[in-house]
C-alpha cells in the first residue's frame, strides 16, 4: 500500500496519512492539491511527502477523493518556507499552507492567468472632465489619467464604485490590453556621494546577505532600492518589496511603476480576491517582475526571486498579531537565505534587533546620513508645557510658531497618536466616566458623530445628554484627540484649510489619496494625524511638526515603549523639510527633564538606540534574550488563570524562565477576561527545544478546552 502525507487547513498540529493506487501515485507530486475525506467533511490539503510504503501495522487509511493538479501548485522553495515557519512558530502546517493560497485555489478550483483589464476614456468623458465640479474628485482624477493614454487597471488609482460609476455615465469604456510600458532609464537621478559609496558595497555583495540600511529620512532610500531592483530585473530575476501599511503602497507602486515599467503589481487586503488571485499566478509564472505588499505579499511564489526589500524595517505591523503570528521581516530573511539572494532593511530608525545584528557583524551595515539637499533634519526641540494654558492641547508658543510658518507659505503637521475628539467622558459633578462594557478601557468620545466608542472591541453608544449616575449636565470631555485638535487649530486659523488623517476620516484608498493631493497641490495647509502620517510620506511644502505629546510612552509597561516613541517621533518629525527649506520641530511635554527625551533631542535616535541597548543588555531582555508568550482568554473569570498555572509546570527546563502567570494589561477586551505567561531564555535552541516538547503536552490538559489560547514566538507585544 502507497501513502501520502497531506497538509489540511485544521488546526492540528500534525499531516495527515491517505492512501493512493499505484497508478495515481505516479502523478502525485510533493506540493500538489488533494480532495480529501476528514471527518464528515471533506477538505482540500497540500502533498508535503510523496508516495510512500505503508508500514505493515494493520492500520486503515482512507483513499483520496481526488488529485487536483498534474504538476506541483506550490514549488520547492515556497513549501520549504512554510514548513520553516510551521516548525519555528510551532503553527500548523495545513493552515500556514492554506492561508498561502488564493481564495479559488484553496477551494480546489482551477485559475489561469487573464489579460489585464484595462480602460480608456470617451468622447463623453472628455467633455465630462470639463464640465463635473471639483466635487467630484474621484472621477476627475481617474478621467484625467486616463486622457493620456489607455491605462490598466493595476495602474489607475480609482476604486471598483469609481469606475463602476464611470462605466455606466458612458465616461469610460474597457479597451485592449496596452503595449507593456517600459522603464524609464532617463529619470534615474545622479546619486549622491554616499548613495553611490552604498550602491557600490550592494552591487560588490553576491549571494545571500542581510543589508541594513539606515537613512535619515530624505537621504533617498527608496532610489537605493529602486536602482537594486533595476539590476536584479536586468538579470532576469524578479523583486518582492514589503511596506508596513497598504497606505504606502499606492505612493510606491507609482513610482516603482514610473521607473521599471508595468511589471510592478501590488498586493494587499484591499484588493479584490479576482485581483490577488492574479497576482499570485502572475507572480508564479514570472510575469510579475516586481510585487510590493503588505506582509501577506511574502507568502506569494516567485519564479525567479532575485532580491527582497523590507522598507521601514523597524515597524511593528510587520507582526501579525492574531492566527498566525509571523514576523514578516524575519521570515523574509529565512526566505532571502533559502534562495541564496540578498535582503535589504531599510528604516531611518531601526529595530534594536536589528541593529545589534548590524553591530555584531551578522548584518551588513550601509548609512546614509545626510539628506539629498543637504540641509539637515530638524532637532526635536523640548517644549515645557508645565504651567502653560493649554487650547484643547495646544500651547501658546506651538500655536505662535504655527502662525509664523503659514504666513511665510509653509506647511505644518500636528501629530497626535490618539483619534477621537477626548479619549474620557466625565462628570464633573459625580465623577462617573463612561466605560466599556465589554473591555476594561473608557470609552472615547467621537463629537462629530456624538458617539461613545471603544478602541479596542468597536463597541459604540450614542452620546448621553445627561449622567447615567446623576442625570446632571455637566458631563465634560477630557484629554485631547486628533477631531479635537483638528476643530481647535480650525478655529484658531479659519484662513487655512486643515486636513485630518485617522482611521474615523481615512476609510479608504481613495479618501487617503483624495488628502495626500490637497496637501501637495496646497490646498490644505495644516495636517492633523496620528500615525498615519509618520510613515513614508513626501510633503514638499511641509516646514514645521508639532507632536503633541508623547509623554504616555514614558512611562509604558511594555519593554518597548520608548524605543517605539523614538522612532514614532523621529520619523514624524522627518517629515518636515524634505525639500531643502528648514524645518521645525517642537515636543510638547510635561516631562522635559526626562532622560530619554533629553537623548531623543539631543543626540537623535542613534543616541536613544544606544542607551537602550545596554540597558535591554542588563536587562536581559531582546535582542539579548528570547521570549515566547502563552496567551489564554475565557469569558469565565477563573479559567485562564487556571489554566496557565497549570502549563507553568509543563514549561520548566534548562536555560529557560517561566515566569509567574499574570493578568494581561488590559484583563477584559471584549467580553474576554485574559492572561499571559512569559517565557525567556538566552539561548533560542533552548526556549525552542522547550516549546516543541511542552506544546503536546499542553494541548491534552483538560483545561485546554475552557479557554481560548495561543503561542506567541518572539512576541512584539507583551499585553
Amino acid at each position: 500500500m502507497l501513502l501520502i502525507s497531506v497538509a489540511l487547513p485544521v488546526p492540528l498540529p500534525r499531516c495527515f496519512d491517505y492512501c493512493v493506487e499505484p497508478p495515481l501515485a505516479a502523478q502525485i507530486r510533493r506540493g500538489c492539491r488533494v480532495r480529501v475525506a476528514f471527518g464528515a467533511r471533506e477538505l482540500v490539503g497540500v502533498v508535503v511527502q510523496a508516495p510512500f510504503a505503508a508500514a505493515d501495522d494493520g492500520a486503515e487509511y482512507r483513499p483520496i477523493i481526488a488529485l487536483l493538479d498534474d504538476a506541483p501548485l506550490l514549488g520547492e522553495e515556497l513549501l520549504s518556507l512554510c514548513e520553516w515557519a510551521a516548525r519555528y512558530y510551532l503553527f500548523p502546517l495545513g493552515e500556514i499552507l492554506h492561508h498561502a493560497l488564493p481564495g479559488r485555489l484553496r477551494q480546489g478550483q482551477m485559475a489561469q492567468i487573464q489579460s489585464a483589464e484595462a480602460y480608456a476614456i470617451t468622447a463623453a468623458g472628455r467633455v465630462a472632465l470639463t464640465t463635473l465640479s471639483d466635487r467630484a474628485r474621484a472621477q476627475k482624477t481617474l478621467l484625467t489619467q486616463l486622457l493620456a493614454a489607455t491605462q490598466p487597471r493595476a495602474a489607475l488609482a480609482a476604486t471598483a464604485a469609481t469606475l463602476k460609476r464611470a462605466r455606466a455615465q458612458g465616461w469610460i469604456e474597457v479597451a485592449a490590453e496596452p503595449l507593456p510600458h517600459a522603464p524609464d532609464t532617463a529619470a534615474r537621478p545622479t546619486p549622491t556621494a554616499e548613495q553611490q559609496a552604498v550602491l557600490e558595497q550592494l552591487a560588490a555583495s553576491h549571494g545571500f546577505a542581510v543589508h541594513l540600511l539606515e537613512g535619515v529620512t530624505g537621504s533617498g532610500k527608496t532610489e537605493i532600492y529602486l536602482q537594486r531592483i533595476e539590476a536584479v530585473l536586468a538579470q532576469g530575476a524578479q523583486a518582492l518589496v514589503l511596506v508596513p501599511e497598504i497606505s504606502l503602497t499606492p505612493q510606491l507602486e507609482s513610482r516603482l511603476r514610473a521607473r521599471l515599467g508595468d511589471g510592478v503589481c501590488a498586493y494587499h487586503s484591499t484588493l479584490t480576491a479576482r485581483a490577488r488571485e492574479q497576482v499570485w499566478l502572475r507572480a508564479r509564472a514570472g510575469r510579475a517582475q516586481v510585487i510590493i505588499g503588505t506582509r501577506s505579499a511574502l507568502w506569494l511564489p516567485f519564479a525567479r526571486l532575485g532580491v527582497i526589500v523590507v522598507d521601514e524595517e523597524h515597524d511593528t505591523s510587520y507582526k501579525q498579531q492574531e492566527g498566525f503570528r509571523y514576523s514578516a521581516r524575519d521570515v523574509a530573511v529565512v526566505r532571502a537565505q533559502k534562495n541564496n539572494i540578498p535582503v535589504l532593511l531599510g528604516s531611518a530608525t531601526p529595530s534594536l534587533e536589528t541593529l545589534n545584528h548590524a553591530r555584531s557583524g551578522r548584518y551588513r551595515h550601509l548609512r546614509l546620513s545626510r539628506r539629498v539637499h543637504e540641509v539637515p533634519p530638524p532637532k526635536v526641540q523640548i517644549l515645557d508645557v508645565r504651567g502653560l494654558s493649554l487650547d484643547h492641547g495646544l500651547s501658546a508658543p506651538l500655536l505662535e510658531a504655527t502662525a509664523h510658518h503659514l504666513q511665510a507659505g509653509g506647511q505644518v503637521l500636528f501629530f497626535l497618536n490618539r483619534r477621537g475628539y477626548a479619549p474620557v467622558l466625565l462628570c464633573h459633578t459625580c465623577g462617573w466616566r463612561a466605560a466599556c462594557a465589554h473591555c476594561d478601557a473608557h470609552m472615547t468620545l467621537h463629537r462629530g458623530r456624538n458617539v461613545l466608542r471603544c478602541h479596542h472591541c468597536g463597541a459604540q453608544q450614542a452620546l448621553p445628554q445627561t449622567c447615567p449616575s446623576c442625570q446632571t449636565r455637566t458631563l465634560l470631555a477630557i484629554g485631547t484627540g486628533t477631531e479635537r485638535v483638528e476643530q481647535a487649530l480650525a478655529n484658531r486659523f479659519p484662513q487655512y484649510r486643515v486636513a485630518r488623517f485617522d482611521s474615523d476620516r481615512i476609510t479608504s484608498q481613495q479618501a487617503l489619496q483624495d488628502q495626500l493631493a490637497d496637501i501637495r497641490s496646497g490646498r490644505a495647509q495644516i495636517l492633523v494625524g496620528t500615525q498615519i502620517l509618520a510613515k513614508g510620506h513626501d510633503f514638499p511644502n511641509l516646514s514645521m511638526v508639532g507632536i503633541v505629546s508623547a509623554d504616555q510612552a514614558l512611562y509604558g509597561s511594555d519593554f518597548r515603549a520608548v524605543e517605539r516613541m523614538g522612532q514614532l517621533v523621529t520619523q514624524v518629525a522627518g517629515r518636515a523639510g524634505r525639500s531643502g527649506q528648514p524645518g521645525a520641530v517642537w515636543l510638547q511635554t510635561h516631562e522635559p527633564d526626562h532622560p530619554y527625551l533629553q537623548m531623543l533631542s539631543e543626540g537623535g535616535y542613534r543616541a536613544l538606540s544606544e542607551a537602550l541597548l545596554d540597558e535591554r543588555r542588563q536587562t536581559e531582555l531582546p535582542p539579548f534574550a528570547y521570549l515566547a508568550l502563552i496567551r489564554a482568554e475565557a469569558r469565565e473569570a477563573q479559567w485562564p488563570m487556571q489554566f496557565l498555572q497549570a502549563v507553568q509546570p509543563l514549561c520548566q527546563g534548562a536555560g529557560v524562565s517561566v515566569h509567574d502567570a499574570l493578568p494581561s494589561g488590559m484583563e477584559r477586551r471584549a467580553g474576554f477576561v485574559r492572561a499571559s505567561l512569559l517565557l525567556q531564555a538566552r539561548e533560542r535552541r533552548a526556549l525552542h527545544a522547550l516549546l516543541a516538547r511542552a506544546m503536546p503536552q499542553i494541548s491534552r490538559l483538560p483545561l485546554a478546552r475552557k479557554v481560548r489560547w495561543s503561542l506567541d514566538v518572539d512576541p512584539y507585544d507583551l499585553m
